[in-house]
């Protein structure tokens, strides 16, 4: 696999309106450990749509490994439309210049602003067709837009080879108890298997 499509959740869908929320670098820690076993066995690009939530923070997330461990990943990101982040807040704006600024591609599917809800459907079905798997963060027990892109992921499955990887509530719920085992330098033993004092409560995803 040579280029890997990310999506999930909108920040929205999660309840996270902070760019100070905990739950963004547990979700960016998450991803950066499914994407290290497939650079090592060749993953060259990540592509991205650069939506306000997971795929923001997935952008984000390749941009630290690039910068600390593997220079040759690269980021694209290619947007639904133009100027997507127009209606941001300051702050959403200035990470997502940061990301821009950074890729190594940066694209439109269409060369025009926000029209309609058609735009988002040829944005999924270019990035599908332009990838060679997906992975998503995304709960079956939680409903939400990824389901959309997951739907058409497996029809191109079914019929050829694209892997379809998932980060789901459990898999967010480890990182953050390994993340507390560090914090605390695993001092508490097993307490924090009966006790859990996550930063929040991932079952919510």
């Amino acid at each position: 696999m040579k280029r890997i499509l990310i999506t999930g959740y909108k920040a929205s869908e999660l309840g996270i309106f902070s760019l100070k929320h905990p739950g963004i670098s547990i979700i960016k820690k998450a991803i950066q450990k499914r994407l290290t076993p497939l650079i090592e066995e060749g993953l060259e690009w990540v592509v991205v749509s650069g939506g306000w939530g997971v795929e923001l923070w997935a952008a984000e997330a390749v941009l630290d490994l690039r910068a600390s461990t593997y220079p040759e990943l690269k980021l694209a990101v290619i947007t639904p439309f133009l100027e997507q982040e127009e209606k941001w807040s300051d702050d959403k704006k200035n990470s997502y210049t940061s990301v821009i600024t950074r890729a190594n591609y940066v694209n439109s599917i269409t060369k025009t602003k926000y029209e309609g809800p058609w735009q988002f459907k040829e944005r999924d079905k270019f990035l599908l067709r332009n990838s060679d798997g997906i992975l998503l963060v995304y709960d079956e027990d939680t409903e939400g837009s990824p389901k959309f892109m997951k739907l058409q992921a497996a029809q191109i499955a079914a019929k050829h080879d694209y892997p379809i990887i998932t980060i789901n509530a459990a898999d967010l719920q480890n990182v953050a108890e390994d993340e507390q085992d560090v914090e605390h330098g695993d001092q508490w033993g097993d307490m924090d298997a009966q006790h859990p004092s996550g930063p929040t409560d991932y079952e919510e995803i």
